[in-house]
Protein backbone atom coordinates (compact mmCIF):
# COMPACT_ATOMS: atom_id res chain seq x y z
CA UNK A 1 0.00 0.00 0.00
CA UNK A 2 1.28 3.34 -1.04
CA UNK A 3 0.61 5.91 2.36
CA UNK A 4 0.49 9.97 1.85
CA UNK A 5 3.92 10.00 2.82
CA UNK A 6 5.07 7.32 -0.28
CA UNK A 7 3.42 9.44 -2.84
CA UNK A 8 5.81 12.21 -1.88
CA UNK A 9 8.75 10.10 -2.78
CA UNK A 10 10.58 9.16 -5.08
CA UNK A 11 10.55 4.87 -6.25
CA UNK A 12 13.06 3.01 -8.02
CA UNK A 13 12.61 4.45 -11.82
CA UNK A 14 11.71 7.85 -10.72
CA UNK A 15 15.72 7.97 -9.23
CA UNK A 16 16.67 6.84 -12.53
CA UNK A 17 14.87 9.13 -14.85
CA UNK A 18 15.84 12.21 -12.41
CA UNK A 19 19.94 10.93 -13.28
CA UNK A 20 19.49 10.92 -16.65
CA UNK A 21 17.83 14.17 -16.98
CA UNK A 22 20.50 15.98 -14.73
CA UNK A 23 23.24 14.43 -16.83
CA UNK A 24 21.63 15.36 -20.51
CA UNK A 25 21.11 18.87 -20.45
CA UNK A 26 23.07 21.36 -23.01
CA UNK A 27 25.99 19.43 -23.70
CA UNK A 28 24.78 16.45 -25.56
CA UNK A 29 23.71 18.85 -28.02
CA UNK A 30 27.13 20.64 -28.41
CA UNK A 31 29.04 17.02 -27.50
CA UNK A 32 30.35 15.77 -31.33
CA UNK A 33 31.96 18.73 -32.90
CA UNK A 34 35.11 19.69 -30.30
CA UNK A 35 36.42 16.74 -29.78
CA UNK A 36 36.03 15.58 -33.81
CA UNK A 37 37.95 18.37 -34.22
CA UNK A 38 40.81 17.62 -31.61
CA UNK A 39 40.87 13.78 -32.15
CA UNK A 40 38.82 12.74 -35.30
CA UNK A 41 37.44 9.13 -34.78
CA UNK A 42 39.39 8.79 -31.96
CA UNK A 43 36.58 10.70 -30.30
CA UNK A 44 34.74 7.99 -29.61
CA UNK A 45 37.27 5.57 -27.70
CA UNK A 46 38.31 9.19 -25.99
CA UNK A 47 34.61 9.08 -25.01
CA UNK A 48 34.81 5.40 -23.90
CA UNK A 49 37.38 6.09 -21.40
CA UNK A 50 35.44 9.22 -19.90
CA UNK A 51 32.34 6.85 -19.36
CA UNK A 52 35.04 4.31 -17.53
CA UNK A 53 36.73 6.78 -15.72
CA UNK A 54 33.19 8.25 -14.59
CA UNK A 55 31.16 4.66 -14.15
CA UNK A 56 34.69 4.16 -11.65
CA UNK A 57 33.51 7.63 -10.08
CA UNK A 58 29.88 6.55 -9.52
CA UNK A 59 30.72 3.41 -7.93
CA UNK A 60 32.07 5.14 -5.08
CA UNK A 61 29.29 7.64 -4.96
CA UNK A 62 27.25 3.94 -5.00
CA UNK A 63 29.09 2.37 -2.66
CA UNK A 64 28.99 5.56 -0.11
CA UNK A 65 25.40 5.38 -0.27
CA UNK A 66 25.17 2.20 1.08
CA UNK A 67 25.24 3.75 4.39
CA UNK A 68 22.93 7.00 4.28
CA UNK A 69 19.36 7.30 3.76
CA UNK A 70 19.22 11.43 3.93
CA UNK A 71 19.70 14.45 1.83
CA UNK A 72 23.33 15.58 1.02
CA UNK A 73 24.93 13.43 -0.57
CA UNK A 74 28.86 14.24 -0.99
CA UNK A 75 28.19 16.50 1.78
CA UNK A 76 27.02 13.76 4.46
CA UNK A 77 30.30 11.21 3.18
CA UNK A 78 32.92 14.14 3.96
CA UNK A 79 31.03 15.15 7.04
CA UNK A 80 31.18 11.29 8.29
CA UNK A 81 34.52 10.00 7.10
CA UNK A 82 36.29 13.26 7.52
CA UNK A 83 34.75 15.40 10.35
CA UNK A 84 32.73 18.77 10.23
CA UNK A 85 35.09 21.19 8.78
CA UNK A 86 36.11 19.00 5.71
CA UNK A 87 31.91 18.52 5.58
CA UNK A 88 30.74 21.67 5.70
CA UNK A 89 33.43 22.91 2.85
CA UNK A 90 32.01 20.05 0.70
CA UNK A 91 28.68 20.86 1.78
CA UNK A 92 28.78 24.53 0.93
CA UNK A 93 30.85 24.48 -2.16
CA UNK A 94 27.65 21.88 -3.30
CA UNK A 95 25.20 24.11 -2.04
CA UNK A 96 26.74 27.30 -4.07
CA UNK A 97 28.05 25.53 -7.36
CA UNK A 98 24.87 24.14 -7.40
CA UNK A 99 23.18 27.47 -7.58
CA UNK A 100 25.44 29.07 -9.59
CA UNK A 101 24.58 26.50 -12.53
CA UNK A 102 21.09 26.45 -12.31
CA UNK A 103 21.25 30.63 -12.94
CA UNK A 104 23.93 29.49 -15.96
CA UNK A 105 21.08 27.08 -17.12
CA UNK A 106 18.33 29.52 -16.55
CA UNK A 107 20.07 32.09 -18.90
CA UNK A 108 21.42 29.75 -21.81
CA UNK A 109 17.83 28.66 -21.84
CA UNK A 110 16.79 32.03 -22.45
CA UNK A 111 19.33 32.91 -24.79
CA UNK A 112 18.66 29.80 -27.19
CA UNK A 113 14.49 30.89 -26.81
CA UNK A 114 15.50 33.95 -27.80
CA UNK A 115 17.18 32.91 -31.16
CA UNK A 116 13.85 30.56 -31.93
CA UNK A 117 11.68 34.11 -31.12
CA UNK A 118 13.46 37.02 -31.88
CA UNK A 119 10.59 39.03 -29.49
CA UNK A 120 12.19 37.09 -26.54
CA UNK A 121 15.70 38.37 -27.39
CA UNK A 122 15.83 41.91 -25.97
CA UNK A 123 17.63 42.51 -22.62
CA UNK A 124 14.07 42.69 -20.83
CA UNK A 125 12.52 40.14 -22.45
CA UNK A 126 15.73 37.91 -21.66
CA UNK A 127 15.19 38.97 -17.86
CA UNK A 128 11.73 38.34 -18.10
CA UNK A 129 12.03 34.55 -19.20
CA UNK A 130 14.69 34.08 -16.70
CA UNK A 131 12.58 35.62 -13.82
CA UNK A 132 9.16 33.66 -14.75
CA UNK A 133 10.87 30.55 -15.19
CA UNK A 134 13.02 30.72 -11.89
CA UNK A 135 10.17 31.31 -9.84
CA UNK A 136 7.76 28.87 -12.28
CA UNK A 137 10.39 25.84 -10.88
CA UNK A 138 10.20 27.54 -7.07
CA UNK A 139 6.52 27.29 -7.35
CA UNK A 140 6.73 23.55 -8.78
CA UNK A 141 8.75 22.46 -5.77
CA UNK A 142 6.82 24.29 -3.38
CA UNK A 143 4.06 22.18 -4.35
CA UNK A 144 5.78 19.38 -3.57
CA UNK A 145 7.80 16.09 -4.66
CA UNK A 146 4.63 14.57 -6.15
CA UNK A 147 4.09 16.94 -8.80
CA UNK A 148 7.97 17.69 -9.29
CA UNK A 149 8.21 13.61 -10.03
CA UNK A 150 5.66 13.99 -12.81
CA UNK A 151 6.72 16.80 -14.46
CA UNK A 152 10.39 15.17 -14.12
CA UNK A 153 9.47 12.10 -15.64
CA UNK A 154 7.86 13.21 -18.71
CA UNK A 155 10.14 15.84 -19.47
CA UNK A 156 13.13 13.37 -19.35
CA UNK A 157 11.01 11.06 -21.82
CA UNK A 158 10.19 14.09 -24.01
CA UNK A 159 14.30 14.76 -24.28
CA UNK A 160 15.09 11.38 -25.05
CA UNK A 161 12.57 11.08 -27.94
CA UNK A 162 14.42 13.42 -30.19
CA UNK A 163 18.04 11.57 -29.56
CA UNK A 164 16.21 8.10 -30.31
CA UNK A 165 15.27 9.39 -33.40
CA UNK A 166 18.13 10.79 -34.78
CA UNK A 167 19.93 7.41 -34.18
CA UNK A 168 17.28 5.33 -34.68
CA UNK A 169 16.97 7.07 -38.41
CA UNK A 170 20.75 8.34 -38.43
CA UNK A 171 21.91 4.83 -38.36
CA UNK A 172 20.48 3.92 -41.55
CA UNK A 173 22.54 6.54 -43.51
CA UNK A 174 26.17 6.00 -41.80
CA UNK A 175 28.56 6.16 -44.90
CA UNK A 176 31.67 3.91 -44.09
CA UNK A 177 34.41 6.28 -45.87
CA UNK A 178 33.18 9.04 -42.75
CA UNK A 179 35.07 7.24 -40.76
CA UNK A 180 38.72 7.71 -42.28
CA UNK A 181 41.18 8.95 -41.66
CA UNK A 182 41.45 7.87 -38.19
CA UNK A 183 42.98 11.21 -36.56
CA UNK A 184 42.80 14.53 -38.35
CA UNK A 185 44.81 14.61 -41.22
CA UNK A 186 45.70 11.14 -40.72
CA UNK A 187 48.35 11.78 -37.94
CA UNK A 188 47.68 12.07 -34.28
CA UNK A 189 49.12 15.02 -32.67
CA UNK A 190 50.46 14.76 -29.11
CA UNK A 191 48.59 15.33 -26.35
CA UNK A 192 45.09 16.26 -28.19
CA UNK A 193 43.57 12.93 -26.28
CA UNK A 194 43.99 14.07 -23.25
CA UNK A 195 42.32 17.45 -24.51
CA UNK A 196 38.90 15.50 -26.03
CA UNK A 197 38.55 13.61 -22.53
CA UNK A 198 38.50 16.60 -21.17
CA UNK A 199 36.03 18.30 -22.66
CA UNK A 200 33.96 15.40 -23.48
CA UNK A 201 34.06 14.41 -19.36
CA UNK A 202 32.25 17.83 -18.42
CA UNK A 203 28.91 16.13 -20.54
CA UNK A 204 28.71 13.62 -17.67
CA UNK A 205 28.99 16.35 -14.88
CA UNK A 206 25.46 16.05 -13.28
CA UNK A 207 25.79 12.30 -12.26
CA UNK A 208 26.46 12.77 -8.76
CA UNK A 209 23.36 15.38 -7.81
CA UNK A 210 21.23 12.48 -7.36
CA UNK A 211 22.73 11.13 -4.07
CA UNK A 212 22.08 14.55 -2.44
CA UNK A 213 18.02 14.25 -2.58
CA UNK A 214 18.44 10.67 -0.95
CA UNK A 215 15.86 12.06 1.99
CA UNK A 216 13.47 12.20 -0.38
CA UNK A 217 13.30 8.78 -1.98
CA UNK A 218 11.81 4.96 -1.29
CA UNK A 219 14.55 2.82 0.14
CA UNK A 220 17.51 4.88 -0.87
CA UNK A 221 20.22 2.17 0.58
CA UNK A 222 19.03 -0.36 -1.80
CA UNK A 223 17.57 2.04 -4.63
CA UNK A 224 20.30 4.72 -4.73
CA UNK A 225 23.53 2.50 -5.68
CA UNK A 226 21.33 0.00 -8.13
CA UNK A 227 19.54 3.86 -9.50
CA UNK A 228 23.11 5.36 -10.10
CA UNK A 229 24.97 2.38 -12.56
CA UNK A 230 21.79 2.44 -14.20
CA UNK A 231 22.31 6.15 -15.09
CA UNK A 232 26.00 6.21 -15.95
CA UNK A 233 25.45 3.22 -18.28
CA UNK A 234 22.00 4.50 -19.94
CA UNK A 235 23.90 8.07 -20.63
CA UNK A 236 26.96 6.33 -22.20
CA UNK A 237 25.37 4.03 -24.61
CA UNK A 238 23.20 7.21 -25.66
CA UNK A 239 26.13 9.12 -26.39
CA UNK A 240 28.62 7.05 -27.71
CA UNK A 241 25.75 6.26 -30.40
CA UNK A 242 25.03 9.96 -31.15
CA UNK A 243 29.19 9.71 -31.64
CA UNK A 244 29.03 7.46 -33.86
CA UNK A 245 25.92 8.73 -36.17
CA UNK A 246 26.90 11.96 -35.95
CA UNK A 247 30.45 11.07 -37.66
CA UNK A 248 28.89 8.38 -40.09
CA UNK A 249 26.32 11.05 -41.26
CA UNK A 250 28.97 14.19 -41.92
CA UNK A 251 32.23 12.91 -41.14
CA UNK A 252 35.13 15.86 -40.58
CA UNK A 253 32.54 18.19 -41.31
CA UNK A 254 31.02 17.57 -38.46
CA UNK A 255 34.31 19.39 -36.38
CA UNK A 256 33.10 22.76 -38.02
CA UNK A 257 29.24 22.67 -36.91
CA UNK A 258 28.18 24.53 -34.31
CA UNK A 259 24.82 22.75 -34.02
CA UNK A 260 25.83 19.19 -35.13
CA UNK A 261 23.50 17.07 -34.41
CA UNK A 262 21.09 19.79 -35.97
CA UNK A 263 23.11 19.85 -38.46
CA UNK A 264 23.46 15.87 -38.77
CA UNK A 265 19.47 14.93 -38.39
CA UNK A 266 18.94 17.62 -40.91
CA UNK A 267 21.27 16.56 -43.55
CA UNK A 268 18.73 13.24 -43.46
CA UNK A 269 15.52 14.35 -42.92
CA UNK A 270 15.28 17.49 -43.88
CA UNK A 271 13.74 20.78 -42.00
CA UNK A 272 11.96 18.46 -40.17
CA UNK A 273 14.83 17.10 -38.21
CA UNK A 274 16.13 19.93 -37.57
CA UNK A 275 13.25 21.11 -35.56
CA UNK A 276 13.00 18.50 -33.93
CA UNK A 277 16.46 18.49 -32.85
CA UNK A 278 15.99 22.25 -31.82
CA UNK A 279 12.66 22.05 -29.83
CA UNK A 280 14.76 18.79 -27.91
CA UNK A 281 17.48 21.33 -26.96
CA UNK A 282 14.78 23.74 -25.34
CA UNK A 283 13.02 20.59 -23.87
CA UNK A 284 16.67 18.82 -22.56
CA UNK A 285 17.79 22.62 -20.87
CA UNK A 286 14.41 23.10 -19.68
CA UNK A 287 14.38 19.12 -17.96
CA UNK A 288 17.90 19.87 -16.64
CA UNK A 289 16.38 23.14 -14.93
CA UNK A 290 13.56 20.66 -13.26
CA UNK A 291 15.89 18.39 -11.92
CA UNK A 292 18.39 21.58 -10.74
CA UNK A 293 15.34 23.24 -9.17
CA UNK A 294 14.90 19.98 -7.03
CA UNK A 295 18.16 19.04 -6.48
CA UNK A 296 19.89 22.42 -5.56
CA UNK A 297 17.88 23.62 -2.14
CA UNK A 298 18.39 19.70 -0.97
CA UNK A 299 21.96 20.81 -0.44
CA UNK A 300 21.20 23.92 2.10
CA UNK A 301 18.53 21.39 3.48
CA UNK A 302 21.43 19.25 4.43
CA UNK A 303 23.16 21.75 6.10
CA UNK A 304 20.26 22.94 8.26
CA UNK A 305 19.30 19.75 9.32
CA UNK A 306 23.41 19.33 10.45
CA UNK A 307 23.42 22.24 12.51
CA UNK A 308 25.95 23.88 9.41
CA UNK A 309 23.27 26.45 8.72
CA UNK A 310 20.48 28.33 10.68
CA UNK A 311 17.37 25.76 11.57
CA UNK A 312 15.13 28.11 9.75
CA UNK A 313 16.34 27.21 6.10
CA UNK A 314 15.39 23.17 7.11
CA UNK A 315 11.69 24.24 7.68
CA UNK A 316 9.42 22.15 5.33
CA UNK A 317 5.23 22.63 4.35
CA UNK A 318 2.47 20.26 4.76
CA UNK A 319 3.78 18.72 1.25
CA UNK A 320 7.42 18.21 2.83
CA UNK A 321 8.79 20.52 0.38
CA UNK A 322 12.03 22.61 2.31
CA UNK A 323 9.60 25.87 1.59
CA UNK A 324 12.59 28.34 3.27
CA UNK A 325 15.86 26.52 1.16
CA UNK A 326 13.94 26.59 -2.02
CA UNK A 327 13.13 30.32 -1.70
CA UNK A 328 16.68 31.22 -0.59
CA UNK A 329 18.06 29.21 -3.45
CA UNK A 330 16.26 30.71 -5.99
CA UNK A 331 16.33 34.03 -4.80
CA UNK A 332 20.81 33.93 -5.24
CA UNK A 333 19.92 32.19 -8.72
CA UNK A 334 17.42 34.74 -9.89
CA UNK A 335 20.02 37.27 -8.72
CA UNK A 336 23.07 35.88 -10.63
CA UNK A 337 21.45 35.05 -13.77
CA UNK A 338 20.04 39.05 -14.39
CA UNK A 339 23.20 39.95 -13.17
CA UNK A 340 25.53 37.56 -15.23
CA UNK A 341 27.51 38.28 -18.21
CA UNK A 342 29.72 35.71 -17.84
CA UNK A 343 27.94 32.27 -18.98
CA UNK A 344 31.37 30.26 -19.89
CA UNK A 345 33.05 31.28 -17.40
CA UNK A 346 30.37 30.11 -14.86
CA UNK A 347 30.15 26.82 -16.41
CA UNK A 348 33.91 26.26 -16.40
CA UNK A 349 34.44 27.08 -12.53
CA UNK A 350 30.92 24.86 -11.83
CA UNK A 351 32.62 21.95 -14.12
CA UNK A 352 36.24 21.87 -11.76
CA UNK A 353 34.43 22.72 -8.55
CA UNK A 354 32.87 18.54 -8.93
CA UNK A 355 36.26 17.54 -8.07
CA UNK A 356 35.75 19.25 -4.62
CA UNK A 357 32.99 16.62 -4.46
CA UNK A 358 34.50 14.05 -6.21
CA UNK A 359 37.47 13.48 -4.24
CA UNK A 360 36.60 13.68 -0.79
CA UNK A 361 33.77 10.80 -2.29
CA UNK A 362 36.54 8.35 -3.57
CA UNK A 363 38.39 8.75 -0.23
CA UNK A 364 35.72 8.24 2.14
CA UNK A 365 35.34 4.69 0.60
CA UNK A 366 38.78 4.02 2.13
CA UNK A 367 37.28 5.16 5.37
CA UNK A 368 34.26 3.59 5.44
CA UNK A 369 35.71 0.53 4.44
CA UNK A 370 37.86 0.35 8.11
CA UNK A 371 34.97 2.63 10.21
CA UNK A 372 31.34 1.12 8.68
CA UNK A 373 33.16 -2.48 7.63
CA UNK A 374 30.21 -4.19 10.12
CA UNK A 375 27.22 -2.73 8.82
CA UNK A 376 25.33 -4.52 6.59
CA UNK A 377 25.28 -3.26 2.99
CA UNK A 378 23.19 -3.70 -0.42
CA UNK A 379 25.43 -2.81 -2.82
CA UNK A 380 29.29 -3.81 -2.60
CA UNK A 381 31.69 -2.25 -5.08
CA UNK A 382 34.25 -5.01 -6.99
CA UNK A 383 37.62 -5.54 -7.12
CA UNK A 384 38.02 -3.88 -3.85
CA UNK A 385 40.41 -0.63 -3.24
CA UNK A 386 41.25 -0.91 -6.80
CA UNK A 387 38.21 1.04 -7.89
CA UNK A 388 38.56 4.14 -5.66
CA UNK A 389 42.58 4.01 -6.75
CA UNK A 390 41.97 4.28 -10.39
CA UNK A 391 38.87 6.65 -9.71
CA UNK A 392 41.28 8.78 -7.70
CA UNK A 393 43.82 8.66 -10.04
CA UNK A 394 41.76 9.85 -12.53
CA UNK A 395 40.54 12.61 -11.07
CA UNK A 396 43.81 14.34 -10.15
CA UNK A 397 44.66 13.79 -13.75
CA UNK A 398 41.33 15.63 -15.23
CA UNK A 399 42.61 18.26 -13.12
CA UNK A 400 46.05 18.52 -13.77
CA UNK A 401 44.66 19.32 -17.36
CA UNK A 402 43.27 22.72 -16.51
CA UNK A 403 45.78 25.51 -15.85
CA UNK A 404 46.55 27.13 -12.37
CA UNK A 405 43.67 30.31 -12.84
CA UNK A 406 40.97 27.70 -13.84
CA UNK A 407 41.37 25.76 -10.19
CA UNK A 408 41.54 29.13 -8.17
CA UNK A 409 38.38 30.20 -10.25
CA UNK A 410 36.63 25.96 -9.81
CA UNK A 411 38.32 25.14 -6.07
CA UNK A 412 38.07 28.91 -4.53
CA UNK A 413 34.96 28.92 -2.81
CA UNK A 414 36.58 26.46 -0.56
CA UNK A 415 38.96 28.99 0.71
CA UNK A 416 35.62 31.61 0.88
CA UNK A 417 33.77 29.24 2.95
CA UNK A 418 36.47 29.12 5.95
CA UNK A 419 35.82 32.14 8.14
CA UNK A 420 31.80 31.19 7.57
CA UNK A 421 32.40 27.52 9.68
CA UNK A 422 33.97 29.01 12.19
CA UNK A 423 31.19 31.81 12.08
CA UNK A 424 28.71 29.52 12.59
CA UNK A 425 30.64 26.92 15.47
CA UNK A 426 31.39 29.79 17.56
CA UNK A 427 27.13 30.92 17.37
CA UNK A 428 26.11 27.12 18.04
CA UNK A 429 28.47 27.18 20.79
CA UNK A 430 27.33 30.22 22.22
Amino acid sequence: MIDGNSKQRLGFWSIVLFGINGIIGSGIFLLPSAPMKLIGVGSVFALLLDAFLVATIALCFAQDANYFDKNGGPYLYAKEAFGNFIGYEVGVVTWAIRIIAEATVAVGFATILGAFFPNLSSSLARSAVIALLLIALALMNIAGVQLTKIINNIVTISKLIPLVLFISIGLFFLKGNNFVPFFPHGQYASGSFGQAALTMFFAFTGFEGISVAAGEMTNPKKNLPRAIMIIVATVTLVYVLIQLTAIGIMGYRLADSATPIMDAFAEVTGTFGKDLIAAGSLISIGGLLVASSFITPRSGLALAENKMMPQVIARKNSKNAPYVAIIISTSISLIIALFNSTFANLALISAISRFAQYIPTIIAVFVFSKTKKTQKTTFQIPFGPAIPLLALVVSIWLLVQTNIQQLVWGLGALVIAVPFYFFTAYRNQS
